[in-house]
């Protein structure tokens, strides 16, 4: 189901934890097979519990609780706007349109040619640096522009 490297990344989580205890990782793990496979399918998850000793409901619980494990297949690029207060007060509703707009789909959707998800996301820490969104839950872009939108698109295509 997973790569050797992605097992071997997962067995490094595993080591952070008691012997006894190794469903610890079961964040960790469900993030590597996610950056592996674009999703998590029911299969993947089910993988993963019987990877960890877990329950597979116990696995569907974390993956389903936490907004950046994807429970459907996604874009190659999921951008996740931040619309809580603090980033709506600095524009985020503008920047959200704006994506909207340019990529021609609204949140929850993704573009025909599969390279976009658009997604809305709560706090990320960061209300200084507002409007921003999270790329693949990996990079964040913030003080948002129509011009720097822009240029973060045109370096992902």
């Amino acid at each position: 189901m997973l790569s050797p490297a992605s097992l071997a990344r997962i067995d490094k989580e595993i080591t952070k934890y008691p012997a006894d205890q190794k469903q610890s990782a079961v964040m960790a793990a469900l993030r590597i097979a996610q950056d592996e496979l674009g999703w998590l399918a029911t299969e993947t998850m089910d993988f993963v519990a019987g990877y960890l000793g877990m329950a597979p409901v116990a696995v569907y619980e974390v993956a389903s609780f936490y907004n950046m494990y994807e429970l459907a297949p996604v874009g190659k690029y999921k951008i996740t706007v931040c619309t809580n207060l603090s980033c709506t007060l600095m524009g985020s509703d503008t920047i959200a349109g704006y994506l909207k707009n340019k990529l021609g789909i609204g949140f929850g959707e993704t573009t025909g040619d599969g390279r976009f998800t658009l997604k809305e996301g709560e706090c990320m820490g960061a209300c200084g640096d507002g409007p921003l969104f999270l790329i693949n839950n990996k990079r964040m872009c913030g003080f948002l522009t129509s011009e720097k939108v822009d240029q973060v698109l045109a370096e992902l295509e």
